[in-house]
């Protein structure tokens, strides 16, 4: 057994253990210590999980886009699947984030879904990475599809500052960005320590998601038993 392989896990599990960790702290002052909120109380707490899922899912498809970069300069198979891994990881943080706003939607707005600026371009961003895993299951040739998920996922990128700043472009109900001084004090802390446990969950999930399909890619390159 290689270094690498005993080193590799012990890293995986120490992520994984920080994330949970955060995770459960962040939580617990979310909804033990924070205050409510002097309009919406109680129900604005789902903001600590809300607003790190959705900060997350840019993240990561942002890696997608930087990886898919990297692929198309350098053909490096292991840049196809960081990119691969980070979109189908910024797709679970997306359905989480769409799902919770609907959720904080339906006792502040009245309603589970409006055609919001905001809602709309996350809606939207979702699909385009949907489309993004089902191209490439579409392409059998692996340099194929590796080159034409890399343009592709390049060119759905440009939903993400459509969806940063839709509140700020567009006139919408969703609330313009938050920063730390229009945030109480009293929210800051549980807010950063859930952003720091959904960084490093999902930093966890690329790094899982990266070796699995780098197996499938092992697996797929050996000839098959005479």
């Amino acid at each position: 057994m290689s270094a690498e392989s005993t080193k590799r896990p012990l890293g995986q599990w120490l992520v994984l253990g920080t994330g949970v960790t955060l995770l459960g702290l962040g939580e617990y002052l979310g909804l033990f210590w924070a205050p409510p909120e002097m309009a919406m109380g109680d129900v604005m707490r789902i903001i600590y999980v809300h607003v790190p899922s959705g900060w997350l899912a840019l993240v990561a498809f942002l890696s997608t886009a930087i990886f898919s970069g990297l692929y198309l300069r350098t053909k490096t198979p292991r840049y196809d699947h960081i990119a691969d891994a980070s979109a189908k990881t910024g797709t679970v943080f997306n359905a989480m984030s769409l799902a919770t706003g609907m959720i904080w939607a339906k006792p502040t707005w009245g309603v589970w879904w409006s055609w919001d600026p905001r809602l709309s371009f996350t809606l939207i961003m979702f699909l385009l990475y949907v489309a993004y895993s089902a191209l490439r299951r579409f392409v059998d040739d692996t340099e194929s599809r590796a080159r034409w998920a890399a343009v592709y996922g390049i060119f759905a990128s440009v939903s993400l500052p459509l969806v940063y700043y839709s509140a700020n472009w567009f006139r919408s109900l969703h609330q313009p960005h938050s920063t730390p001084q229009t945030v109480d004090a009293s929210m800051k802390l549980p807010l950063r320590i859930n952003a720091f446990a959904f960084l490093f969950l999902m930093i966890w999930f690329i790094w899982r998601r990266y070796e699995l399909l780098r197996a499938d890619a092992a697996h797929e390159s050996t000839p098959p038993p005479a």
